[in-house]
């Protein structure tokens, strides 16, 4: 059996490394793949935004299924195009992949659905965004109404802060086309929580809660990021949540899809802000999250790929996903200056000792090999260093423990990871 995962950083290393783990023993692509990968599947030179490469190589080597990583090609129509040559692929097509690619159709959609969410306001100019601002005052979010690779996030406390967001935005296009129109949604407080969920079209499977940080540095500080670091479980997702969630935030948006003629395959991540025991939805995403996939595919006992493929196939169950009951945590080793600027090809020290240590793997993110062979920094994110444990303690230890031999000039992380868990109950520090 042949996969193909398109993608190039830490969640397709994390889903390659899955699926090779698969009991069928697949051979895994990865297109184009990273350091990391090479020693899991074949790299191939085609990047993931590279439709035609795509569908050429698919083509002319019929993958048994294509798993794609990256929300770009998806909400490109990537999906569509592989299905109508035969393939079968996990994605959703270019319509539902609107739910993460337009934020504006997916706040219609979560309205017309009764789904919980913050209040928000479309504006597509400037002076009619200072309006609105100067009309309900802060604290708000301003969003790009495009991907922004999950930077186009503003947490405005100030109505200079919410200007600045406004300008960086509209005027500057420092999101190019994502910042046509812009959403100014109210702010919500709470603890934000991610939930995942595998969708044959009908059938939803939600998979284990997990905890994104956005923020570049320690307690929550400084600008968003793609993601500095997750962990699974998620002690604020409580027991006693978990249909609420599903009806109301799943059930609900499926069914508001099909009545505008879109059946959803592939995972839908419902982004969460959790006020006591109600889910309201941030924002949603039509591929695996990153760095949740990280923190949250290692804690799966089961196989894969026979529930990715179902999926597909619209034959979903409930006991396709086991579960162990290990905790995992995921911690972003980033490139200095990220998100900002930042050097590339960098020598990256220390890998072979961290992936020695019991109960780590370390995915790799923004890397590639140089000509000789060698491991270099190639973007923001550049490693996921990822430690399971008995509890949250145990691997949030193990995961620092890890990152301690591995060196690349610069190098940034940080270090307070999983710590939000601790408000919520005390475990044991053991291993």
């Amino acid at each position: 059996m042949k996969i193909l995962v398109v993608g190039g950083g830490g969640r397709e290393h994390a889903l390659a490394w899955k699926l090779r783990n698969d009991s069928s023993r697949p051979d895994v692509f990865c297109a184009p793949g990273n350091a990391g990968t090479t020693a899991i599947a074949a790299n191939l030179d085609i990047g993931a935004e590279d439709l035609d490469g795509l569908a050429a190589w698919a083509g002319g080597n019929r993958p048994d299924l294509i798993v794609v990583g990256p929300e770009a090609p998806l909400c490109a129509g990537l999906a569509d195009r592989l299905e109508e040559d035969g393939l079968r692929v996990f994605g959703p097509s270019k319509a539902a992949a609107q739910i993460e690619g337009s934020k504006v159709f997916s706040k219609q959609v979560m309205e017309a659905a009764g789904v919980p969410t913050g209040r928000a306001r479309v504006v597509t100019d400037t002076r009619e965004a200072l309006d609105y601002l100067r009309k309900v005052g802060p604290p708000v979010v301003v969003k790009a109404e495009g991907l922004a690779a999950g930077k186009g996030v503003y947490i405005c406390a100030s109505m200079a802060d919410a200007e600045q967001a406004i300008r960086e935005i509209m005027v500057k296009k420092v999101f190019g086309a994502a910042g046509s129109r812009a959403l100014i949604e109210e702010f919500l407080r709470g603890e934000e929580a991610s939930i995942l969920a595998l969708i044959d079209g009908r059938t939803v499977v939600m998979l284990a809660s997990s905890q994104d940080h956005k923020r570049v540095f320690d307690n929550d500080q400084g600008p968003n990021t793609g993601g500095m670091g997750a962990y699974s479980p998620a002690p604020v997702v409580t027991d006693d949540m978990w249909p609420a969630i599903r009806e109301q935030v799943f059930e609900r948006t499926l069914a508001e899809l099909r009545r505008r003629g879109i059946v959803y395959k592939g995972v839908l991540y419902a982004g969460l802000m959790i006020a006591g025991k109600v889910p309201n939805v941030l924002e949603f995403n039509c591929r695996f999250g990153d760095p949740e996939t990280q923190a949250i595919l290692p804690r799966i006992a089961s196989d894969l790929l026979p529930a990715l493929l179902s999926c597909v196939d619209g034959t979903l169950r409930e006991d396709m996903v086991r579960w162990r009951k290990d905790a995992c945590v995921s911690v972003v080793m980033a490139s200095g200056g990220y998100p900002g600027a930042y050097a590339k090809g960098l020598p990256i020290e220390g890998l072979d000792a961290a992936g020695r240590m019991e109960g780590v793997l370390v995915f790799h993110a923004g890397t590639k090999l140089d000509a000789r062979g060698q491991a270099v920094t190639s973007g923001g994110r550049v490693l996921n260093v990822t430690a399971t444990g008995s509890n949250l303690d145990a691997a949030i230890r193990r995961a620092y423990l890890a990152i301690a031999p591995i060196r690349f000039d610069q190098a940034q992380y940080r270090t307070d990871i999983g710590a939000k868990a601790r408000r919520h109950y005390a475990v044991p520090d053991t291993a």
